[in-house]
């Protein structure tokens, strides 16, 4: 199948979807300072550059998008042209996800991984319970 945009429309496109403050990423920042847990955001210092982290509480969050991350749900299509390049980007993708969830793990962290869907879906007390000490 072909492309219906030209590489330049195509280039832009993909040039507009967000890394960092995404709307999910957002719901659980709020999320969390409204229950007294602080956090730095992206921090450069640890393997991944976890979203949220707390480095006292040895906490990384990330916030992962379904598509990028490879989750499993509807949102995890893979796009009909240039099938090989996607498949081997995707397979890097969770690859290096997992190397640095495992670093972060070898090293004392909890490590708590948010999908953007269930963060419409699903209730954060639920999502979050295993790694927050929420009262």
């Amino acid at each position: 199948m072909v492309d219906h945009l030209s590489k330049e429309k195509r280039s832009w496109n993909m040039s507009r979807i967000r890394s960092k403050d995404t709307k999910p990423e957002l719901i659980v920042r709020k999320y969390l300072f409204n229950k007294g847990i602080r956090y730095r955001l992206h921090n450069k210092d640890l393997p991944g550059k976890p979203d949220l982290s707390n480095k006292s509480k040895k906490l990384a969050i990330y916030v992962n998008g379904c598509f990028w991350h490879r989750h499993g749900c509807k949102k995890t299509s893979i796009p009909k042209t240039n099938i090989k390049f996607w498949k081997n980007k995707f397979e890097e993708n969770v690859k290096r996800d997992n190397k640095n969830y495992d670093e972060l793990i070898n090293e004392g962290w909890r490590v708590c991984v948010v999908w953007e869907c269930e963060v419409f879906e699903k209730d954060l007390n639920e999502l979050l319970s295993d790694v927050l000490p929420i009262h």
